[in-house]
């Protein structure tokens, strides 16, 4: 038998659980209506297509490509930081392109961490954050979020509590999957705890887009010496719709950066070519499209919404992201939320993501993905409706 120590860290899928009776069901010729993953379903704005049909043409950009994204990508990046946040970023030692975000902090992880240190991430968090520094061999303390808690508090407590001194904190907001949001004062006080601390800080700024009802997401790079003590990493998945396209960007911390830059060398050569130039097109472009691709989410959400509220759920709606955190409703608490999103595909033919899933703290609630266009969104509240009836 062989032995994979860093797998045997890793817990059981809980989301596994949940798509397994998906699948089931839809063998069985049942029509699910998915709002589990958070896989945006809608296309890429044409005039990026189109820049990458035109670049995928030419032989020239069908070698090898550059690990840390060729210039003009990372200069398209800086120039959207200066724009959105008048952040001044340096493309070429405060930014480096990714395989998507997810891989990024995967990488960054290594370099940063090794056996025995210990991070801070959040409880509940996007599994990534968490599961990247167990992959690297660290120990994980998992500091709360919620409406009730004061983050800032519990991550003083925390670091009182903890030994060894914590190396980073992985955060994100607007956050999946609670959908939490901050202003710039509290990045200001993290760039304080962390200075305070020597605490390198990575925030996930995967949402900045999709935010709704007139709220503005800050950036952690916006606070005064943010880029002394972290990096932000951002994504086109989201706003662009561009999620299979895997395009990501580290940016700050010019000795993190190096770092993540350094350990991509070893490990890839870029991204395909003609999807960094689509890339930066996509930054440097209009940007009405991202507007439009917004409205679509605040649509759907308010559709939901409205529509759980009909059927006596009622959830507060999210200031931003493409999700819903909805707490169990109460006769169902009991129940937890791996069984209670077995029920809603069982008896409504709905998928939704199991809270647990995102930490032990997330196991009263479950996320829905505002995936669905608003007739089968529709057909998701009927199918609740009947589930919550049993």
């Amino acid at each position: 038998m062989f032995k994979f120590a860093r797998m045997d860290r890793l817990p059981p899928y809980v989301f596994a659980v949940v798509t397994e009776l998906k699948q089931q069901l839809r063998r069985q010729g049942e029509d699910i209506v998915d709002m589990g993953m958070g896989n945006p379903d809608l296309p890429t704005p044409k005039h990026i297509v189109d820049k990458l049909i035109e670049a995928v043409r030419k032989p020239v950009n069908h070698r090898y490509s550059a690990s840390k994204g060729i210039p003009g990508l990372r200069k398209a990046m800086a120039n959207w930081y200066a724009n959105r946040y008048a952040v001044e970023l340096d493309p070429d030692t405060e930014v480096v392109a990714t395989l998507g975000a997810k891989e990024g902090m995967a990488h960054l992880a290594l370099v940063m961490l090794r056996t025995g240190d210990v991070a801070f991430a959040t409880d509940p968090a996007y599994p990534i954050h968490p599961y990247s520094c167990i992959i690297a061999g660290a120990d994980v303390r998992r500091i709360p979020v919620g409406l009730d808690r004061d983050f800032i508090a519990d991550l003083e407590l925390a670091m009182r509590q903890t030994w060894p001194q914590p190396k980073v904190l992985f955060i994100s907001y607007p956050q999946n999957p609670t959908t939490a949001t901050v202003e710039l004062e509290f990045f200001e006080k993290i760039v304080d705890f962390a200075r305070d601390n020597n605490l390198m800080v990575v925030h996930d700024l995967a949402y900045a887009d999709l935010a709704f009802d007139g709220y503005k997401p800050p950036s952690f790079l916006q606070a005064k010496g943010a880029k002394d003590v972290g990096v932000e990493f951002f994504s086109l998945s989201k706003s662009y719709s561009m999620a299979g396209w895997r395009v990501g960007f580290c940016c700050g911390n010019k000795e993190m950066v190096h770092a993540l830059t350094r350990v991509k060398s070893y490990l890839d050569y870029g991204i395909f070519q003609p999807i960094q130039i689509a890339a930066a097109v996509a930054l440097n472009g209009p940007q009405e499209c991202v507007h439009e691709i917004c409205e679509v989410y605040r649509e759907r959400r308010d559709c939901l919404i409205d529509g759980l509220a009909r059927i006596g759920w009622n959830v507060p709606p999210p200031k931003a992201t493409m999700f819903v955190w909805a707490k169990i409703p109460e006769p169902f608490l009991h129940m937890g939320s791996v069984e209670f999103s077995k029920l809603l595909l069982r008896e409504g033919h709905v998928a939704v993501s199991p809270g647990l899933g995102f930490g032990q703290s997330g196991d009263d609630h479950v996320r829905f993905s505002l995936i669905e266009n608003k007739h089968r969104t529709q057909q998701a509240i009927r199918g609740i409706k009947k589930a919550l009836s049993k």
